[in-house]
């Protein structure tokens, strides 16, 4: 089945009426803390809820999260350093999950990515909407920010030594071709975040650049071809897909799709067309199992290059009700989980 008509009766999903409400909740509150942290009380039992929250919602559905993370890490609202510390956290629980860490690297890692550069989250929002490049203040200030960072995360009573620890090497450069096993816990941490913020920024835009496609974040940092003994970046690539949910492709038609969901075949994704071949909005998507063959993704597309207003809401529904309806992407679909207001 190489196309499916958007249905006009899809089954409605509530909780995924929900869904984007909560991400964008989530991304909201997460601003609030890392802009004001010394107003906050018990700020490590608050990085410790966020972090819960932000399990549920990736527990609910992978794929539905990745779609929203990608999309809100384009057209964030909040600012750039909250978003960037979601989509960092987020695919840092991921990689978590598919490297295998104990769970208590695993939460050392996450809140690492979420505070990491709590030193200068007002300097990186603003370097994000500025033009020029950044002064030689700026510059100085980017470079103590990971030590700024976590003496600003002990005043806060943070604890976890492996947390202060990954916060205040992260921009470290770790050797890529040693197995993860054999490194100590914070170089081990270290090197996946760094990977991760690596990959995060080249995607996020900013007023000075366009954001990159995924696909040309991922071999700006591993190359065209990705070495297995690169474990980080390889589970990257493995874990996501050079073109994640999220993310716009062009097809081998013409057509320009978005991503919507992850397939048992690796990077061969299930898409929605929203231009068709001559630039045009299609009134209503077709949907694309790539892996059946035809069409085929040509190549990514930057966020910046889609003049499209999409219904998030819609999409997330759509590829769900696709996938639960192709054979061979039903074992991705995630049970659903609650998800409880906060």
């Amino acid at each position: 089945m190489n196309a499916i008509a958007l249905p006009s009766n899809s089954p409605p999903e509530g909780e995924y009426e929900d869904l984007l409400s909560l991400w964008s909740d989530l991304e909201s509150g997460l601003s609030v803390l890392l802009s004001k942290p010394l107003q906050v009380q018990d700020f490590p039992g608050k990085v410790r809820s966020f972090d819960l929250w932000l399990q549920e919602l990736v527990a609910h559905d992978i794929d539905a999260a990745l779609y929203l993370m990608f999309q809100l890490a384009s057209t964030s609202s909040v600012g750039y350093s909250a978003a960037h510390a979601l989509v960092c956290g987020t695919l840092c629980h991921i990689m978590a999950q598919d490297l295998r860490l104990a769970p208590s690297e695993r939460d050392s890692l996450v809140r690492a990515a979420l505070t990491m550069n709590i030193g200068m989250t007002s300097l990186q929002d603003e370097l994000a909407e500025q033009r020029e490049r950044p002064s030689s203040a700026q510059q100085e200030a980017i470079r103590s920010h990971p030590e700024e960072s976590q003496a600003l995360l002990e005043r806060l009573f943070v604890n976890d030594q492996l947390w202060l620890d990954v916060v205040g090497q992260h921009h470290t450069n770790m050797a890529d071709q040693v197995p993860l096993a054999q490194q100590n816990p914070e170089d081990r941490l270290t090197r996946i975040l760094g990977t991760i913020d690596r990959y995060a920024a080249m995607i996020s835009p900013r007023k000075s650049r366009a954001g990159r496609s995924a696909t040309d974040s991922v071999r700006a940092i591993v190359g065209q071809e990705v070495d297995q003994r690169d474990e980080v970046s390889y589970t990257l690539v493995r874990s996501i897909g050079l073109c994640p949910p999220g993310t716009f492709v062009r097809l081998d038609n013409g057509e320009v799709a978005i991503v919507l969901r992850r397939s048992e075949k690796a990077n061969y994704p299930l898409v929605a067309s929203l231009l068709d071949p001559v630039g045009q909005q299609q009134n209503l998507p077709n949907l694309y199992q790539t892996a059946s063959g035809k069409p085929r993704i040509q190549s990514a597309v930057a966020r910046s290059a889609v003049k499209v207003e999409l219904n998030h809401r819609t999409m997330v529904r759509l590829g769900l009700y696709a996938a639960q309806r192709i054979s061979g992407m039903r074992s991705l679909i995630t049970a659903p989980a609650s998800l409880g207001a906060r």
